[in-house]
């Protein structure tokens, strides 16, 4: 059942509910914990912990994705961020951890005009693949064609496409936009895609072929799509909705499983 509220004259919406609107209700059953598999099996990747760490500069190096991966949990590098073009980035987010809003801007932009270096997304994958884990990483939409070779040839496991947000037509008058389609049918790498939050968007990226859709828009304590774009979706109904397309999905493809995974809104076991 669907609850629409007005919003004003003419408009309409529906209701929808975080991860802290919700909580879960004990059944007649219960289970020993003991007898409890939470094991993740993505494609032919099979990890202990069903979590994937963000792909964020603030979160992710090639130290801590090895370490998240060691844990159990999979741990993704941004292809795009500062690890592909500098060095050594390490100074440069120490410096950043310790400015000011207004400095930060600025000194972000000047960061990040650094080119990606080919060279370094081989030798950051290489890291993560010696050190036995599976080796993730992520590109944006805009930077998937011209890097994506690189990023094959290195060897990695699981390709993320990540976006504030992504669908699988996107129209630009600028520029060929990637054909998601293609480009994940001629890939002989499981691709994840996101992110989504509506049910119809989620069905399209699944149509692409993707092996997991993102859902949400990467919300945390430092992204600024809500404030600065408008751009945000309750996660539970943002999840309910696309696990519901990914019903869909399985009785359209005659059975075609695709992963769900929430991205962002999720800051406590509990959620």
């Amino acid at each position: 059942m669907s609850h629409e509220v007005e919003i004003g004259r003419g408009k309409r919406g529906r209701r929808a509910y975080t991860l802290d609107d919700i909580a879960l209700v004990p059944a007649r059953r219960t289970r020993d914990p003991e007898d409890v598999n939470v094991g993740w099996q993505i494609d032919a990747y099979h990890v202990d912990i069903p979590l994937m760490a963000a792909p964020m500069d603030s979160v992710m190096s090639p130290e801590t994705a090895i370490a998240f991966g060691r844990l159990g949990g999979i741990g993704v590098l941004d292809l795009d961020g500062l690890w592909t073009r500098y060095e050594d980035p390490t100074p440069i987010l120490d410096q950043i951890a310790h400015l000011g809003e207004e400095e930060s801007i600025a000194t972000l932009q000047r960061v990040y005009s650094e080119p990606i270096k080919p060279s370094l997304i081989t030798e950051r994958l290489k890291q993560l693949r010696e050190a036995g884990v599976v080796v993730a990483g992520k590109l944006s939409p805009q930077r998937v064609q011209q890097h994506w070779r690189a990023v094959v040839d290195a060897g990695v496991d699981l390709f993320i496409i990540r976006g504030s947000t992504v669908s699988a037509e996107h129209v630009s008058s600028r520029r060929e936009p990637l054909n998601l389609k293609r480009f994940i049918y001629e890939l002989d790498v499981p691709v994840i895609v996101g992110g989504v939050c509506t049910d119809t968007a989620a069905l399209h990226l699944m149509r692409t072929g993707a092996a997991g859709v993102l859902v949400g828009f990467g919300g945390g304590a430092a992204h600024s799509t809500r404030q600065s774009l408008g751009v945000h979706a309750p996660m539970a109904t943002a999840i309910a909705d696309v696990a519901a397309a990914r019903r869909d999905y399985m009785d359209e493809s005659g059975g075609r499983y695709v992963h769900v995974i929430a991205d962002g809104g999720i800051g406590r076991s509990g959620d």
